[in-house]
């Protein structure tokens, strides 16, 4: 789309959105956290830092369901069954019955975990099914991601509590729609634990308290990368449909994905998106496709972000083999930065460490494993989580970038934020998609016929 179409329907901002959502879209929302805190000292729980215990407690046994039942999903499954004593897995939904037995299978030869053949859904309706079991207390959102936003409100409206996976949309449409739920899920008080990982690692709570008390200074600039080799992609065989190849190579297709810098650099993005504490004004970048096998996603992004007071963030996102890989987030300050690479710690500028997180002393639990136990803790102890807003906010940034790269032109955050911009099919079904066109991927400069 080029930069003009994200104005259509601009009524959006008002009149479309949920009453009390207005606020959110001034970029400059929510509390900066740029000014270094020389008048109060911060502590921990102040901050909403969690617990960190090694296993969650015990309590009334807790019942889930599993949306999605790929490898992401039967991972996700395994870890919240790992969380603590007296939880179950009853219930699966998905689209292809092999990748069904496969959880099944692994679920009960690691956890004794067995899944009753009633409880066992298949079809795009399938998660509506397991939503309608009145036993189920928690479901696990593990689909491809462009699929979250209407399965995240449907469990919100069910009064489920919540796993989502990240990212958590793919345009700006599914974002909306996640933001309202996760305001819905506020009112009902229910848990909602999401995927990007690092905001569940000890280390980077601990830092971040060290940079909200001021120990780098006034934060001024920050960047965020991923990048690394060629990811996995799958060849379409004589006997798919359309949707079939799209659904099982998702990852290399960017309705269901949304591109690489949203399924992989999200996790970056969140990390300075939560230190800075602001988001960008607009955004400008540029990418494109280079060596991918399948699929219509780009290779490579590099995008800058402008914020208020002259403050920037470049993101990186490359999945090309043989090239340098760097996996990071650092936030710098005017005393010093915060970095990740080489562990979570603080520098100044002349290679000083300030602060670093002793791994030997406080050795890490797993951040996929303690995103779990945080789930399952907060619903035992009603300490309730919903980190779902803040997953929607990061997402849309890295949105935000991604057309910016796909079009070559600024955007702003009130365009992208109002956009009626939406990937994918109306209607679901395992056979054509209409226009669909392997390996088209989007031209800068030049708008798409379709945004699929």
């Amino acid at each position: 789309m080029k930069r003009r179409d994200f104005l259509t329907n601009t009524a959006l901002i008002g009149a479309g959105l949920p009453l009390g959502m207005a606020p959110a879209l001034n970029s400059c929302s929510g509390a900066s956290q740029t000014t270094a805190a020389s008048a109060k000292t911060y502590t921990p729980e102040e901050l909403g830092m969690y617990s960190f215990v090694d296993i969650a407690p015990d309590g009334k046994p807790l019942k889930a369901a599993l949306v999605g039942n790929g490898d992401r999903g039967t991972g996700a499954a395994t870890q919240f069954l790992s969380a603590g004593p007296n939880v179950s897995i009853i219930a699966l939904a998905d689209i292809f019955a092999d990748r069904q037995a496969n959880c099944r299978k692994v679920l009960k030869e690691k956890f004794n975990n067995e899944v009753p053949d009633a409880n066992c859904f298949l079809g795009f309706d399938a998660y509506k099914k397991v939503l309608d079991m009145p036993e189920i207390d928690v479901v696990l959102l593990c689909t491809p991601t462009h699929f979250r936003p209407e399965h995240f409100k449907a469990a919100v409206d069910a009064g489920k509590h919540v796993f989502m996976e990240k990212p958590c949309a793919v345009d700006p449409t599914g974002i909306r729609t996640v933001i309202a739920a996760a305001k819905a899920a506020t009112s009902k008080g229910l848990t909602v634990v999401t995927g990007n990982q690092r905001r569940h690692s000890k280390a980077y709570w601990e830092a971040y308290v060290q940079v909200r008390n001021g120990a780098i200074g006034e934060i001024v600039s920050g960047s965020a990368h991923w990048d690394q080799g060629a990811w996995w992609n799958k060849k379409k065989r004589p006997e798919w449909s359309d949707m079939e190849y799209c659904i099982r190579n998702w990852f290399n297709i960017k309705w269901l994905s949304g591109d690489h810098i949203l399924d992989q650099a999200i996790h970056n993005i969140d990390v300075v998106t939560w230190f800075m504490g602001m988001r960008p004004i607009s955004a400008a970048g540029f990418g494109g496709r280079a060596q991918r096998l399948t699929g219509d996603i780009f290779d490579f992004f590099s995008v800058d972000y402008y914020y208020e007071n002259n403050r920037k963030m470049l993101t990186t996102a490359r999945q090309i083999d043989g090239c340098e890989g760097n996996v990071s987030e650092q936030v710098y300050g005017s005393k010093g930065m915060f970095t990740t690479k080489n562990g979570v710690h603080l520098e100044d500028y002349n290679g000083n460490t300030i602060w670093a997180y002793d791994y030997k002393a406080n050795p890490e639990k797993g951040h996929y494993e303690q995103e779990h136990i945080h789930l399952v803790e907060s619903i035992r102890l009603d300490k309730k989580i919903n980190q779902a807003e803040d997953l929607a906010y990061s997402t849309l940034i890295a949105i935000l970038g991604r057309e910016a790269a796909y079009t070559g032109n600024m955007i702003t955050w009130d365009e992208i934020m109002s956009s009626s911009l939406r990937y994918g099919p109306e209607a679901y079904s395992l056979g054509p998609i209409p226009d669909y066109k392997e390996g088209v991927a989007p031209v800068p400069g030049k708008a798409p016929a379709d945004p699929m």
